[in-house]
């Protein structure tokens, strides 16, 4: 198990719950666009929102966009240790840098320090683009190797500096470079890891790269914080890592399992499920987010059907003339009407019931 840091009131390792991160790509200096979009990804589910701070006005716009955040936020920097240590002074619960490049040892324990007086945790973030050119020389390129070898290398420079709330991460836009990585990484320390593949690409290829690295990562037992890093609106990334942790029986919410269908399906199982999920977005099925996973199964034949619907807390499945009805297991009454209202009245009365 990683050891625990704390950012702000998420914890990040020590067995707590794997957190979904995002990022905002408005101008930091506009506080009030930035808020605007740190509450979206708040009420996206976002746990954690990493922003920019690049130059002296970001820095003082820190404070606003601090005091007003409705979730921990993250400082990412580069290059300026004096403005790493403006943006610990300034609030942020947590530091993203990378030591190559913040000036040197001296400044790494400038930073450091700043951060243990605060109690603000530093992500060391390694990534194959911005790879030091020592790595690139010694491996050939920013292979697996070389990114775990420069992050575990980042980490002891923080610990020189007698700084030990560290969290790791180490991206590639190569999904199976960022698997190999991070497998490495995970042998060789245990400080808690950030998952992501980074610039991964817009929503439809992103979305795919992410969930295939982070969810073998996570099936492996890697990973205690994840971005799905995607190009555009930054609401998706929150919307897609909740769904790549929910899949993995990570976090709570609904799942609705649906078949592929086929010539024997008895009803329009996509149409169905649907309306089904349209019927469960509303707020007050919200706190599904937090009492666990509720599955609901609309299956369209008698194959597959009676078997996944027994296994789902409700569920549906075809039958010649009508369909079965099951909860929590048991069948209940034939259904001769419509499949989908019958559904949604059953979901609602057990919701309701509980």
């Amino acid at each position: 198990m990683a050891r625990a840091v704390d950012a702000g009131s998420v914890r990040i390792g020590g067995g707590a719950p794997v957190s979904v991160q995002s990022m905002t790509n408005t101008d930091t200096r506009d506080a009030k666009a930035t808020l605007r979009q740190i509450r979206a990804l708040a009420d996206a589910g976002c746990d954690i929102a990493r922003v920019s701070v690049y130059d002296d006005d970001c820095a003082r716009a820190a404070r606003e966009i601090v005091g007003a955040s409705p979730v921990p936020l993250i400082a990412d920097v580069h290059f300026r240790a004096d403005l790493a240590v403006a943006a610990i002074e300034n609030g942020f619960a947590k530091l993203r840098i990378n030591p190559g490049n913040i000036g040197g040892e001296a400044n790494v324990r400038r930073v450091a320090d700043c951060a243990k007086a605060h109690g603000v945790p530093i992500r060391v973030g390694v990534n194959a683009g911005s790879l030091e050119k020592s790595m690139l020389a010694k491996h050939g390129g920013p292979t697996p190797d070389a990114l775990a070898e420069s992050a575990l290398g980042s980490a002891r420079m923080l610990e020189r500096a007698g700084f030990d709330q560290i969290v790791i991460a180490v991206k590639s836009s190569s999904v199976a470079g960022t698997i190999r990585a991070n497998r490495l990484l995970s042998a060789r320390c245990d400080y808690p890891i950030h998952l992501g593949v980074t610039e991964a690409g817009l929503p439809e290829d992103g979305i795919v790269k992410s969930a295939v690295a982070i969810g073998a990562l996570l099936a492996d037992g890697i990973g205690d914080t994840l971005r799905v890093s995607l190009c555009g609106d930054p609401v998706p990334e929150v919307e897609a890592g909740i769904r790549i942790l929910r899949s993995l029986g990570l976090r709570g919410g609904i799942d609705i399992i649906a078949c592929p269908t086929c010539g024997r399906a008895c009803f329009d199982v996509a149409a169905i499920a649907a309306r089904v999920k349209s019927a469960l977005s509303g707020s007050e099925y919200t706190r599904a987010q937090s009492d666990g996973l509720f599955r609901v199964a609309v299956m369209g034949c008698v194959v597959n059907g009676p078997g996944e619907a027994r296994e789902a807390d409700i569920g549906i499945a075809g039958a010649p003339g009508g369909a079965a009805l099951f909860i929590k297991g048991e069948p209940s009454a034939p259904v001769k009407g419509d499949p989908a209202a019958a559904l949604i009245e059953a979901i609602d009365h057990r919701w309701r019931a509980s």
